[in-house]
């Protein structure tokens, strides 16, 4: 298990389109991704429980990724956060 904290800087938070993108990422990893905001915890593969944490510009999220490719999912995923979810 791999875990880590991070602020969400970009604009939107993580709400809509950059929730959609975290989701897809999220996605194409077999390990378990749960994220934690406060004492709510959700499925980061599921669109409907990342927009229900509701995350704002400037809110911290823990990341707790388990599983055969975790090490790969939290760097991709904090790739995404830190390059402040990119068109590509």
């Amino acid at each position: 298990m791999v875990h880590k904290v991070l602020k969400i800087d970009n604009e939107e938070g993580l709400r809509s389109k950059p929730a959609a993108m975290f989701v897809q990422t999220a996605s194409k990893y077999s390990a378990q991704i749960i994220i934690e905001k406060g004492n709510k915890k959700v499925n980061a593969k599921s669109i409907m429980g990342m927009l229900s944490l509701g995350v704002s510009q400037g809110e911290s999220i823990h990341i707790v990724v388990n599983g055969d490719d975790e090490k790969e999912a939290l760097t991709a995923l904090t790739k995404l956060i830190k390059d402040q979810f990119p068109d590509e």
